[in-house]
């Protein structure tokens, strides 16, 4: 090969990988991934977030269909007993001194199974809940929750740092 010919090939070589570090650091080659990559089901703790977003919605349908099995059944009963509105009303007045949910990564306890450890932020204090979701479809449901346990905090939620 003659040394001009290796020339034009370096410089095309350099070229090429300058173009594929500036396209790279422009996200391309993220979107490209993504775009042909398939969709992640959905996660685990969405389910806890999309309950959450149903009752601050008022979306009795939406918080109801976030459970399964013997939960599911008894929110139902509890809507047909005491009617929608005044459930949605107990569930809102509940969680209306919440201020925000922190979710631990779930644990896988089977295909099917997981649970995950979700903290509520109050003003005053935390409470602790494990929350158990089952798998049905595509779909991950709370099945059940375990008794919340009250975390003191040594500093209130909003006191301003210094």
């Amino acid at each position: 090969m003659k040394r001009n010919r290796k020339a034009q090939i370096a410089t095309l070589l350099l070229m090429a990988a300058l173009g594929c570090v500036v396209l790279w650091k422009q996200g391309a080659f993220q979107r490209l991934t993504a775009a042909t990559s398939q969709p992640d089901p959905t996660q685990p703790q969405d389910v806890i977030y999309e309950m959450f977003d149903a009752v601050r919605e008022g979306n009795l349908a939406k918080y109801i269909e976030a459970h399964t099995g013997a939960m599911e059944a008894s929110l139902r009963r509890a809507a047909t007993e005491v009617g929608d509105a005044r459930l949605m009303k107990a569930l809102q007045e509940k969680n209306a001194p919440v201020k925000g949910i922190a979710i631990l990564e779930p644990e896988r306890l089977s295909e099917r199974e997981m649970k995950a450890r979700v903290e509520y932020v109050f003003a005053d204090r935390n409470e602790v809940q494990i929350v158990h979701l089952e798998k049905t479809g595509e779909r991950w449901k709370i099945a059940r929750v375990e008794g919340a346990q009250r975390i003191e905090t040594l500093i209130p939620y909003g006191t301003p740092a210094n």
